[in-house]
C-alpha cells in the first residue's frame, strides 16, 4: 500500500533532491509558492519552496527500497517514528495541491491591508496604538509604521493583533 511521506533535504537543496529522487523512479511532490526576495537592493518575484528544506515522496513500504531514500543527493534523511517512514495523510496532500493555482503554485492568502492604511493594535505592548500599515511578511506578521517620540518606527506585530480602524 503507498503512502506519502516527509524528506529532510539539506539547505536550498529541494530541486536537486527532487530531481534525484524522480531519477530512481520515486513519485516526488514539491510544493512552491512565489515570494519576494530583495538582494542588492534588487526585489524580485521567484519560487521558492513552500515548506523549505522538506518534500514529499509517495513510497510502498513493502515494495520500495525506502532506506535508499535517505543516501540520495540534497536528502539529509526521512521524517520517521520507530525507525519507520511517517505516513501523511492523502487528504493532507489533497488540501496542499487544492491551493495551487494554474502554474503549480501554492496561493497564498492575500494582505487584509492596503500600503499605506492606518491599523489599530488590538494587543500586545503597543495596544491601543494606530500605525501605518507597510507589508506582510512570509510568516504572517504584519509590518507598521508608528509615530513613537516625534520619528517613524517600523514595528512587526502577528496579524491577529492587529485590526483596520473604522
Amino acid at each position: 500500500m503507498s503512502y506519502w511521506t516527509v524528506v529532510h533535504t539539506h539547505a536550498r537543496a529541494e530541486d536537486k533532491a527532487a530531481h534525484h529522487l524522480r531519477q530512481q523512479g520515486y513519485a516526488v511532490y514539491l510544493p512552491k509558492c512565489r515570494k519576494r526576495r530583495k538582494h542588492a537592493r534588487r526585489t524580485e518575484v521567484v519560487n521558492t519552496p513552500f515548506f523549505p528544506r522538506y518534500l514529499f515522496v509517495a513510497i510502498d513500504e513493502m515494495a520500495t527500497a525506502w532506506r535508499a531514500i535517505r543516501s540520495t543527493v540534497g536528502v539529509a534523511g526521512l521524517i520517521t517514528r520507530d525507525e519507520r517512514p511517517v505516513r501523511v495523510p492523502t487528504d493532507v496532500i489533497d488540501e496542499i495541491r487544492g491551493r495551487e493555482d494554474e502554474a503549480g503554485l501554492i496561493v497564498t492568502a492575500a494582505s487584509p491591508f492596503a500600503p499605506g492604511e492606518k491599523i489599530l493594535i488590538l494587543d500586545g505592548p503597543f495596544t491601543d496604538l494606530y500605525g501605518f500599515f507597510s507589508n506582510l511578511t512570509d510568516d504572517h506578521r504584519v509590518v507598521l509604521l508608528l509615530d513613537l517620540l516625534g520619528r517613524k518606527v517600523k514595528i512587526s506585530v502577528p496579524l491577529e493583533t492587529v485590526g483596520a480602524t473604522a
